[in-house]
């Protein structure tokens, strides 16, 4: 008997499923020569802080991986290559009563498939201040704070999240909104959060990497399966905005224990075959992918003189 076909059961392909950004990360390296793989930080537990307030009466900050544009920094626009010169190694807070001008030029992005013009898809504060006019959560907090992406699990596990942790306890946070764009923002935000759980502050992580989150194990996870630096909603679509930002709200609430993964039901499009593009070495010549070796390393040693400075 030949097999059923796919579409007269309404199967959708194989690729239409969550990117797995860990092993096409590892594959991608050990491609253009870095043979040594990457350690994903991984957890079988998570701590867990329920509200302890209403949200109606609870201050939430935002945690962000993007950077605050400095022209000193060369191209950060939209569709600006990768910016090595733009990143950052320290945690930065802002004022959330301000207009801020954050970027994520120096983050591997998708940068096939999104094109960085609306801030609002990686930094909900617009959203997040409708939502306290609305009187949906109590406030917002007086900052929001800037967490660097950085690989070694060391200092984010012993600098920039015990950082963030000083910073929210200053401002009596009672809840963090945390929102990475690249694959490595994503195990950022969640070794933070786990970090701000233990110590009283309840978590939700708006993000497009379910895999890397998941294996680090955190309390609260909104997943949107939309191409990277998409994570608080689609460009320039308020709806879409809103509504992620709705879903991980409800996520607070309704969450009964650690762990807990929301998907949101939006989709990017109907056509999911962007899905196969991110780093996919199967998709790159090799004269690609010499090209982005010598590129990154160019990054590399852009990065590396910033980090000194």
């Amino acid at each position: 008997m030949s097999a059923p076909r796919d579409d007269e059961f309404g199967f959708a392909p194989d690729y239409d499923s969550p990117v797995p950004y860990m092993q096409r990360t590892r594959d991608y390296y050990a491609a253009i020569g870095y043979t040594t793989p990457y350690r994903w930080a991984h957890y079988t537990e998570a701590p867990f802080q329920p509200l302890k307030k209403p949200l109606a009466q609870s201050r939430v900050t935002i945690i962000t991986t993007a950077a605050p544009y400095d022209p000193a920094k060369g191209d950060q626009g939209p569709g600006a290559a990768y910016n090595g010169s733009a990143k950052f190694y320290q945690v930065y807070d802002g004022d959330t009563s301000k207009e801020h001008d954050l970027r994520i030029s120096h983050i591997g992005y998708d940068r096939k498939h999104t094109s960085a013009t609306d801030s609002g898809t990686w930094f909900p504060l617009p959203q997040l201040l409708k939502a306290s006019a609305a009187g949906r959560i109590g406030k917002v907090a007086p900052r929001f704070f800037g967490a660097p992406t950085n690989r070694s699990h060391r200092v984010t596990l012993d600098t920039d999240a015990p950082d963030i942790l000083a910073r929210c306890l200053a401002d009596k946070v009672d809840v963090a909104v945390l929102v990475p764009n690249c694959p490595v923002c994503h195990q950022t935000t969640a070794l933070v959060a786990r970090h701000l759980e233990r110590n009283g502050i309840a978590t939700v992580i708006m993000g497009c990497a379910k895999d890397i989150v998941e294996h680090a194990a955190v309390p609260r996870f909104l997943f949107s399966d939309f191409p990277l630096g998409n994570s608080a909603g689609k460009p320039h679509d308020v709806a879409s905005q809103a509504q992620t930002l709705e879903l991980a709200l409800m996520l607070l609430e309704t969450a009964s224990g650690p762990q807990t993964t929301m998907q949101s039901p939006l989709r990017w499009s109907e056509d999911a075959s962007w899905k196969l593009d991110y780093n996919n070495v199967a998709q790159l010549s090799p004269e690609e992918l010499a090209r982005r070796r010598a590129e990154f390393d160019k990054q590399k040693e852009i990065a590396r003189g910033n980090r000194a400075a």
